[in-house]
């Protein structure tokens, strides 16, 4: 498979964190071997949403490039390596900021104390993704409730709402399943801000670790309700419909005014000002065809 000859590498979290460990040595002039040995990677890591958008770029920008001089005359030969990982836009921030990732991956606004941790750095947006709320195409709420309002939605994933009869008497008389990222993560943040204000998710409610997985659930389980990616459900418009919030739908146009309010920017943060290759991955991600990988996704990419 071409993908496997690439040295561009998706990577779990702990396997880059293994990797890195393994750069050190105990034996004679191993310190000073890997003091001379300059790491020439970029490493990437943080939301699960963010991941295949950048571990898209990173491979195209491999393959078109091999090795850095390629890129720029004035860089070394190294070959390109770019590790990307996911865990989330907490650990994102986290892994950014004290030194395991060049980058950290985020999908939420930051708070005014996040942004001055980076004031050194960078933060760089690449692009938007609203959550939508979604349902099973196969479950008659679809048709029947295709807007809800703000406060049926608190009900529903707060649990006061447990049986989809009591949504509308038409619906069928089965239990209610509530799919929601891991509390605490990025886009969790994003939903209790838009939506849930402060109101407590059910404890019975399926916390899902990635935004992909939780998309799965709802195309699984015909009974699932939950807010998944924008990108996620125009990659499945067959398998999630989108509810209307408040009246009014997620569409581009409602998105770019700001009128759909469950929305957040894509980020990628640095703790220090990015090297010379940092940059030029940057500026990749930036140009035509990295944001076109955005959009193909089903993202909205920032304006160049």
């Amino acid at each position: 498979m071409k993908k496997l000859v690439h040295l561009t590498v998706l990577l779990i979290a702990l396997l880059v964190l293994g990797l890195f460990a393994g750069c050190s040595s105990n034996e004679p002039g191993g310190e000073n071997n890997a003091a001379a040995k300059e790491d020439f990677s970029i490493k990437i890591g943080g939301s699960s949403t963010l991941a295949p958008i950048i571990a898209q770029c990173a491979d195209q920008f491999t393959e078109e490039y091999k090795t850095w001089d390629k890129v720029d005359a004035n860089l070394s030969e190294e070959p390109i390596v770019i590790f990307v990982s996911t865990g989330g836009s907490g650990f994102g921030l986290k892994s950014a900021l004290d030194g395991t990732f060049d980058f950290g991956m985020v999908s939420k606004t930051l708070k005014d104390e996040e942004k001055e941790q980076f004031a050194d750095g960078t933060i760089t947006q690449i692009g938007s993704d609203v959550l939508v709320i979604g349902v099973n195409a196969d479950n008659p709420v679809a048709q029947v409730k295709p807007d809800m309002s703000t406060e049926d939605l608190v009900a529903i994933f707060s649990g006061q709402v447990k049986n989809w009869k009591e949504v509308d008497p038409s619906l069928p008389d089965r239990p209610i399943v509530v799919a929601v990222r891991d509390l605490g993560g990025g886009a969790s943040e994003v939903f209790d801000n838009a939506i849930m204000k402060g109101t407590p998710i059910s404890d019975q409610a399926l916390q899902i670790p990635s935004m992909g997985a939780l998309a799965g659930k709802i195309m699984d389980n015909t009974d699932t309700i939950g807010y998944v990616s924008s990108g996620l459900v125009n990659q499945n418009p067959d398998k999630i419909i989108p509810i209307s919030v408040d009246g009014i739908s997620p569409t581009l146009e409602n998105i770019n005014s700001g009128a759909y309010k469950v929305g957040r920017p894509l980020l990628l943060v640095s703790k220090d000002a990015p090297n010379d290759r940092e940059q030029k991955f940057l500026d990749y991600l930036l140009s035509e065809t990295g944001l076109k990988v955005v959009e193909e996704m089903g993202y909205i990419p920032v304006a160049r």
